[in-house]
């Protein structure tokens, strides 16, 4: 009989149901990163303010991450991930009810937009642990690199149709939202095996206790350490450039449809990305795979030569095209090193640094783009991606990242 680690990953039931749960998923968020922004401009036609919906969601991932990670190392992970799905579902379809009715205030936008963020944090605090149960520890990097994929290729398709459907009626994007979320929770519920280990003893330890523990973890390891820190900064410009392109397209008067292509163009590169990280993986170093992405992000210095928003979405296609690469280095580092006990904490401690001043981005760049002009805001974010290029370079910790030839499932 094969063993686990001989058995492909496209012939893991589990494995694949939990992919296409998420593909379905994340297809329906893709379409409304567009939809959100377009509805507030629609509404308010402030950028600042669409720029706070952005941080509403953020600000919930961030603020709900640490304890999303302590219910799922308690609670059972499938139902927790099942239950975050579904008010998610709840959220999203009011607003298009709300839509419908035309009852859309603007306070309403970043309430669901938090409630979302809300549900993200506990889904994917149990999701970590959830793929670890599917996915034996050497196929754990390849298992990342597929949900990069699967995350570009949705990210392709996500944002053109969310920018259509929003052409032919505002609530449409949310409608599909909504019924994305119920599909993932359909492919849950059909998925056989538990997403904890079963005799895992319940840590009833305090509170505090139990967070210390998975921060200690996380902290004890440099490079798991180092890596959040960098790729959380890293956070800030990311969803600031995606918000400055839907904005800037916007006001050089293209269709919503035509804004969501360009968006569409990143989803594009990392699924390019994606096809090749095995590749990159074989043929670099891990740590030129990580320094890399740092190095993409400068690029969209070129928008201050020439000022179109054609050239700003092209000129984030490199980052893109190396993230899969990266994030199959650091997220199967980190899957392998972590034990399932403290599965949820970690991961959760690390979301709660990566994410610690994701929510800024959009922010920050809505209020540039309200008050200065745009070769401002782009200058800016170029700036702040260049410091962290040099800034990881120079990192001690990032020298001897694990090797993925070796790593095995932490016991």
């Amino acid at each position: 009989m094969a063993s686990l680690t001989e058995v492909p990953l496209r012939r893991n039931r589990d494995f694949v149901l939990l992919q296409v749960g998420q593909l379905m998923s994340t297809a329906g968020s893709q379409s409304t990163v567009i939809a959100y922004p377009l509805l507030v401009l629609a509404v308010t036609g402030s950028p600042a303010l669409a720029g706070v919906v952005g941080f509403a969601r953020s600000l919930a991932v961030t603020v709900f991450a640490l304890p999303a990670g302590l219910a799922a190392d308690r609670w059972n992970r499938r139902t927790l991930m099942i239950m975050a799905d579904a008010v998610s579902a709840a959220a999203v379809a009011g607003l298009a009810v709300a839509i419908v009715l035309h009852r859309t205030v603007f306070w309403v936008i970043p309430v669901v937009a938090f409630v979302e963020g809300a549900g993200f944090a506990l889904f994917h605090a149990a999701l970590a642990g959830a793929l670890r149960s599917v996915v034996p520890g050497p196929l754990l990097p390849a298992a990342a690199a597929v949900q990069s994929g699967r995350k570009a290729a949705v990210s392709l398709a996500g944002p053109p149709l969310g920018g259509a459907l929003f052409g032919l009626g505002r609530a449409f994007p949310f409608v599909f939202d909504a019924v994305s979320y119920v599909a993932s929770v359909v492919s849950l519920r059909l998925i056989r095996t538990p997403f904890q280990n079963a005799d895992r003893e319940v840590d009833r330890a305090p509170l505090r206790t139990r967070l210390a523990e998975g921060f200690r973890f996380l902290w004890g390891h440099k490079f798991l350490r180092t890596c959040a820190i960098m790729f959380g900064l890293g956070n800030f410009c990311g969803p600031a450039m995606v918000f400055a392109l839907v904005v800037l397209g916007a006001r050089q008067g293209l269709s919503s449809g035509v804004v969501g292509v360009l968006v569409s163009l990143f989803g594009a590169g990392v699924l390019v990305g994606s096809m090749v990280s095995g590749f990159v993986r074989r043929s670099l170093p891990p740590r030129a795979v990580i320094l890399l992405e740092f190095w993409m992000y400068p690029v969209c210095a070129v928008y201050l030569i020439w000022p179109n928003v054609f050239v700003l979405a092209a000129s984030m296609l490199p980052a893109a095209l190396v993230i899969p690469s990266t994030d199959s280095v650091v997220h199967g580092s980190r899957y392998a090193l972590t034990p399932d006990r403290l599965m949820g904490r970690v991961e959760s401690v690390h979301s709660s640094i990566a994410l610690l001043i994701a929510p800024l981005g959009p922010l920050v760049a809505g209020i540039l783009l309200d008050t200065a002009p745009d070769r401002v805001t782009i200058g800016f974010l170029a700036t702040v991606g260049l410091v962290l290029a040099v800034s990881s370079t120079l990192s001690p910790s990032l020298r001897h990242p694990p090797d993925l030839a070796t790593l095995t499932k932490a016991e």
